[in-house]
């Protein structure tokens, strides 16, 4: 439950540095360099002194990060323009929880106790509270149902994803291996990376057909963003992330990193000064209170 706790404020701290860098160098050049250093970074540390790419459970490991970090972030990037940012992170966060719990009981026959379906509840109302688009704050797109579509697609990828990772660790446990955080991070995102550059690799050939002028270089100032980006998300999130998935089911640990967008308010206030409104604390209050019984639970 740390490791889930510490996801948690990697994801919302990579949030926010999201939006910068994407603010500085667009979001392309920010998706593709976060993913490519922190590609670098875990494969470093997984090369020089984890598992590298070897493993009984390298298979699901890739499958990990194809469905979630492949899939699952193409599909919520896409469903971005139709549903806007807020009901899009509100579909994909409450979406992912039972689609991972169900595929987890179904599959490796994970079963969760009625006291922790309760707590998982209030989180996910809590989510829901703080984020979901109302008509004096209605959602910032078009509305179209492709954009559901894609909202489904990124949770069915991200719940999958995490059951999937669920599953890696039980085979390498099996097979008398340890895999630590960073290795299986790097092995995860080898899986999602390759997805990822082949679509930036077409939307580009495809600007250039369309005679889109190429965006402007930007400075190494603006770069630096992405360094600290990827540090954050890819790196330290990722390795987090798969840390808290070792030691309990993805139904346990998928509600916590829910509430990665709840953490972002506080530091966008702190950052930007962005005042949050009484919905917002209460719903995050509400999620909160459900996380720290899920713990005690």
């Amino acid at each position: 439950m740390f490791y889930a706790f510490l996801t948690t404020m990697l994801f919302a701290t990579s949030s926010v540095l999201a939006h910068k860098s994407q603010q500085a160098v667009g979001p392309a050049r920010a998706n593709l360099g976060r993913l490519t250093l922190g590609l670098l970074c875990l494969g470093a540390w997984a090369h020089l002194f984890g598992g590298g790419l070897h493993g009984a459970a390298l298979p699901d490991f890739l499958w990990s990060g194809l469905l979630g970090m492949g899939v699952g972030d193409l599909a919520f990037f896409a469903a971005l323009p139709f549903l806007g940012s807020r009901l899009t992170t509100t579909m994909n966060q409450c979406l992912s929880v039972p689609v991972a719990i169900f595929i987890e009981w179904l599959w490796l026959d994970t079963r969760l106790r009625g006291a922790q379906f309760a707590c998982i509840s209030v989180v996910l109302a809590g989510i829901i509270v703080a984020l979901l688009p109302t008509r004096k704050d209605p959602p910032k797109g078009c509305m179209r149902p492709v954009g559901v579509l894609f909202g489904l697609i990124a949770a069915l990828g991200q719940g999958a994803g995490a059951v999937f990772s669920r599953r890696a660790f039980g085979l390498a446990a099996v097979a008398g291996e340890h895999v630590d955080g960073l290795t299986a991070a790097y092995q995860r995102v080898v899986g999602g990376i390759a997805l990822t550059l082949l679509w930036f690799g077409v939307k580009y050939w495809l600007d250039r057909r369309r005679g889109l002028p190429a965006p402007p270089t930007p400075s190494a100032r603006a770069h630096s963003w992405i360094a600290i980006h990827a540090l954050a998300g890819p790196v330290l999130g990722m390795s987090a992330f798969q840390l808290a998935l070792a030691s309990a089911p993805s139904g346990i640990v998928l509600p916590i990193t829910a509430c990665a967008p709840l953490a972002i308010i506080p530091l966008t206030y702190w950052l930007e000064g962005e005042r949050p409104s009484k919905r917002s604390l209460t719903g995050g209050a509400l999620a909160v209170a459900g996380a720290v019984a899920l713990t005690l639970v």
